[in-house]
């Protein structure tokens, strides 16, 4: 049986790391561009509204995205970075009764995602005993990222976030080995492997490193992936009917609904299960 990861510790600072659409003013359905194909309909260029948004900054298909051609729009999660930046760095300012405010807030919102994603992925790394002596500097890392997150647009649009990703990700790293190497049997190493439709149906890949992984189309029915490290994973179109992932580490929001599941897939607490399993 896997081993009950205690409640996050208190973090006072922590941001709300989940979307609250309510408290954005829609800056992934402006700030951000995408390319018809099978996840979008159409063509849009970053910085221009959607043509499904409306004018109090909900979406006009939201019920039937997929049906529609926006599947992508399922997909996307900003990890709360869309009302941190337009409630905390803009201070409420909407970018339509406040034009002038477009450029920069629809730059920081990208930056203020990978600020939000780490802080996930370090709040997790916390709850997991196995990493309990690189603790200490987790914490250190997550208060120093969060501070970020309240930093002015300008501080945010100059932030280099791929230094500050190779200062997190040996905390991370180690984390992750530490609670690996509690699991049983022999540990698969397929970091950063190709594994696009890969047949791994009932595969015990508990333990293994699918860091970075491509697993687009891979068929993982039934696969065990308790304590597997699936961070910066690709799971478009995986296939994880049944499988278990329950203690599977660092897997993201985002990550489950670009996959397919259904009923029998065991999901981290701590997630959602996508409206489109089935």
């Amino acid at each position: 049986m896997p081993t009950p990861r205690p409640a996050l510790p208190p973090l006072p600072l922590l941001p709300v790391l989940r979307a609250d659409c309510a408290n954005c003013f829609a800056l992934c359905c402006v700030a951000l561009p995408f390319a018809k194909s099978t996840d979008f309909a159409v063509n849009k260029a970053a910085g221009t509204p959607c043509k499904n948004l409306r004018q109090d900054f909900r979406c006009g298909i939201h019920t039937r995205l997929r049906d529609t051609g926006f599947q992508g729009c399922t997909v996307f999660d900003c990890l709360g970075a869309g009302q941190q930046v337009s409630q905390v760095t803009f201070g409420g300012r909407d970018w339509r009764a406040h034009p002038e405010t477009r450029t920069a807030m629809f730059e920081a919102l990208p930056v203020m995602r990978q600020l939000h994603e780490l802080l996930t992925y370090l709040a997790e790394a916390l709850t997991l005993p196995a990493a309990a002596p690189v603790h200490p500097a987790l914490r250190t890392a997550l208060t120093r990222t969060e501070a970020l997150t309240r930093a002015d647009a300008d501080t945010l649009t100059a932030l280099d976030t791929g230094a500050l990703r190779q200062d997190v990700n040996p905390l991370l790293l180690r984390a992750s080995e530490l609670v690996r190497a509690k699991a049983p049997g022999r540990r698969k190493n397929h970091r950063g492997a190709d594994l696009m439709g890969a047949r791994l149906k009932g595969t015990d890949l508990r333990g293994a490193s699918l860091r970075g992984a491509c697993l687009i189309a891979a068929d993982l029915t039934g696969a065990d992936l308790r304590a597997a490290d699936l961070i910066g994973a690709d799971l478009r179109d995986t296939n994880l009917r049944g499988a278990d992932l329950r203690e599977a580490l660092f897997l993201t929001q985002p990550q489950l609904n670009a996959a397919q599941g259904d009923p029998a897939t065991r999901i981290p607490p701590a997630l959602t299960r996508p409206a489109h399993w089935h």
